[in-house]
């Protein structure tokens, strides 16, 4: 029987989801996408996980698309076959449509090279943690392409556009330190899987829907006007307002106690 091509595990009220095929540099094939929307599944589907993480097996975080699912044997319907618009609009804009929707907060461990559509994954994440040998590379303009899976829209809204067109353009490497620097990541660190548990273990603690509404208000913040965003935090607030976890963080803060929150 064929080795799974994402792990599952859960950690308490942390999920840790390990891409695996490692010796592919975890690069996606259809059927990875379908294994990792099922541990996707799992993690939802289980009211005790309040937080997710996102890491790769051996040396490489993701690689992006794996080329040798692409049929290029010669022949007159060759540019049909090879259309990369079937599995991005099948396969990669669902995963990251999947990742942007999740109803807990995720990291990425970035354990090694991010590359291409490996690196969307990374940023379509919540917050990001990289190994300090870790490196991301839009590597789409080596082969004719344009960043996607969400890349493109990413890269600009992490890193502004300059420095966002420069890195799509050129392909070159933009190793951890730097996508620090810039704002790409939230942190490098020798173990960026213990990190990025311990950082899922302090926000699964937390008033997980709070913290799920204000992903969607800074995501979304760049298309709206500032008047158009007042209405949303006040609407968004409103709601959250009829939360246990409002109350009981208001309570707790009164009473000079620690909230329990429950994530509802």
């Amino acid at each position: 029987m064929p080795e799974a091509t994402v792990l599952y595990e859960e950690r308490g009220a942390v999920a840790l989801v390990t891409l695996n095929r490692p010796d592919a540099l975890n690069s996606f094939t259809r059927q990875m996408h379908r294994d990792l929307w099922t541990a996707l599944d799992r993690a939802e589907a289980n009211p005790v996980v309040r937080a997710l993480v996102i890491t790769g097996a051996g040396r490489g975080f993701c690689a992006g698309a794996d080329l040798a699912e692409f049929d290029f044997e010669p022949g007159p319907d060759l540019v049909q076959r090879a259309d990369p618009g079937p599995v991005i609009e099948q396969a990669f804009n669902p995963t990251a449509r999947r990742l942007q929707g999740l109803r807990m907060p995720t990291i990425a461990a970035v354990n090694g090279v991010a590359a291409g559509a490996g690196a969307s994954l990374a940023m379509c994440c919540d917050i990001a943690i990289a190994a300090t040998g870790a490196s991301f590379i839009q590597a789409f303009s080596k082969i004719g392409l344009v960043p996607d899976a969400g890349g493109s829209w990413l890269l600009v809204e992490r890193l502004g556009l300059a420095r966002a067109m420069a890195l799509a353009m050129t392909g070159d490497k933009l190793p951890a330190a730097q996508a620090r620097e810039w704002g790409m990541i939230w942190d490098v660190s020798d173990d960026c899987v213990a990190a990025s548990l311990a950082m899922a273990t302090k926000l699964a603690v937390m008033p997980t829907r709070a913290l799920v509404a204000t992903r969607a208000l800074l995501r979304d913040a760049g298309t709206r006007t500032l008047s158009q965003q007042l209405d949303v935090e006040r609407d968004t607030q409103s709601a959250l307002g009829k939360t246990h976890d409002y109350i009981e963080g208001v309570m707790a803060f009164r009473e000079k106690r620690p909230a329990q929150f429950k994530g509802e």
